[in-house]
């Protein structure tokens, strides 16, 4: 153990840091650290976000401890680095941080994206850590309909893309911090219940309850939808942190330093924010796996599971629906949320656990285009995938995994 590195995780255990600390430390075998400190805003006991049902075992093993800290608070962060009695100092740090809801206030993006990732990786600049990776979920949208390499443009989506992605200009900027940023597709896999295609699972099941085609309002055109299981999240970080462990951060930026351009708004003020005209170059890494996945082929695997299909509205429904406005996404949302209220009703066993929800925001309903191309990641960190291809088999058993905790309905 003495010559493992100890590592902290900050935030995400609503996406995903309970893969990333089951891969650290797993249940049966031998962990890849000293010690494992988790750090979340939310209490796991009781648990007051949805944890899936092996992660309570891991937070048994003798290497990993849980802290429930608000992080948002300055005074909060010094300590949370303080290593164990008899533990060398963390080195190894993942930020995970940032929220995930599109439809929260800019403040509240701010405040739990930009602000606490400032604080976070000014602390790990002072440590000195030898790693600091970032994911950054892919609140972004990706021109062309070949895959795009790091050097390309990928602009933020919205209010919630653009401080998530303010936010790694902030953590660039940050002098002797050792920082990897990774850019995932859309994450899925055991107990991933956040995401499109965690929400594209709950409503095909409402449409094969019905009986009924899933519809999108987008065109079977090539809209590149890349996937990523969430193992290979978890990979992906361990193998970039130890990549940069030992270049550090001016050989890592020789190496894959992007260039990390503003599209913050011109009359936007933040604290946070850096100015527009300062360059901030930093390694980027996109993980994505091999399934070459559009929008169709995804809606195709995940809406054959529950017995139905895949289709797409006429052009007349489409130009209609475009023109959709936060106004009308609950009116939009009306048939989901009450047919899966009604599935969970009828489950057999009932449902214990309401932690998925049929309730799609603006974020969910609009197009989108990821096609980010995993060579660097292969090419440089040296990592290979897991999972390399998006299957049928693992959506099921996802399905299973949460039928099997009670918290998916079981209408069989």
């Amino acid at each position: 153990m003495a010559n493992k590195p100890s590592a902290i995780i900050f935030g995400g255990l609503n996406t995903c840091s309970r893969a990333l600390a089951s891969y650290l430390v797993p249940l049966e075998g031998e962990p890849l650290v000293s010690h494992l400190r988790i750090i979340d805003k939310y209490s796991v006991v009781p648990a007051t976000t949805y944890i899936g049902s092996e992660f309570p075992k891991l937070l048994e093993k003798p290497q990993v401890e849980y802290r429930q800290v608000n992080l948002t608070v300055p005074e909060k962060i010094p300590p949370v680095f303080e290593p164990p009695a008899g533990i060398p100092p963390f080195e190894y740090v993942f930020d995970f941080t940032g929220e995930i809801w599109a439809d929260r206030s800019e403040e509240i993006i701010i405040n739990f994206t930009c602000h606490t990732a400032k604080l976070i990786g000014e602390e790990a600049a002072r440590r000195k850590v030898k790693a600091y990776v970032r994911i950054h979920q892919p609140y972004y949208k990706v021109s062309g309909k070949v895959p795009q390499d790091e050097n390309s443009q990928v602009q933020p989506w919205g209010t919630i893309g653009t401080w998530w992605h303010e936010t790694l200009r902030i953590l660039g900027a940050i002098e002797g911090l050792n920082l990897v940023i990774l850019r995932p597709g859309f994450v899925y896999g055991p107990y991933t219940n956040y995401g499109i295609i965690a929400s594209a699972i709950v409503i095909a099941s409402v449409y094969g309850h019905l009986h009924k085609p899933m519809k999108s309002m987008w065109s079977p055109g090539k809209n590149i939808t890349y996937t990523v299981h969430v193992e290979d999240v978890a990979g992906a970080a361990w193998a970039a942190a130890h990549w940069i462990a030992q270049l550090g951060r001016q050989a890592a930026d020789e190496k894959a330093g992007v260039e990390i351009v503003s599209y913050a708004p011109q009359t936007t003020q933040s604290p946070e924010l850096i100015p527009k005209n300062q360059k901030v170059i930093a390694p980027v890494f996109n993980v994505t796996d091999d399934s070459n996945s559009t929008h169709l082929s995804v809606g195709q695997t995940i809406t054959s599971i529950f017995g139905t299909t895949f289709e797409f509205f006429n052009m007349l429904e489409t130009t209609v629906m475009k023109f959709i406005d936060d106004d009308h996404v609950d009116e939009i949302n009306d048939l989901h949320v009450n047919k899966w209220a009604e599935m969970r009703i009828l489950s057999q066993p009932p449902v214990a656990n309401e932690h998925l929800t049929a309730y799609m925001d603006k974020y969910a309903l609009d197009k989108h285009s990821i096609p980010l191309s995993n060579s660097k990641m292969k090419s440089i960190l040296g990592y290979q995938l897991r999972k390399p291809l998006f299957t049928k088999e693992t959506i099921i058993g996802m399905v299973e995994q949460w039928k099997e905790e009670r918290t998916f309905p079981c209408l069989d």
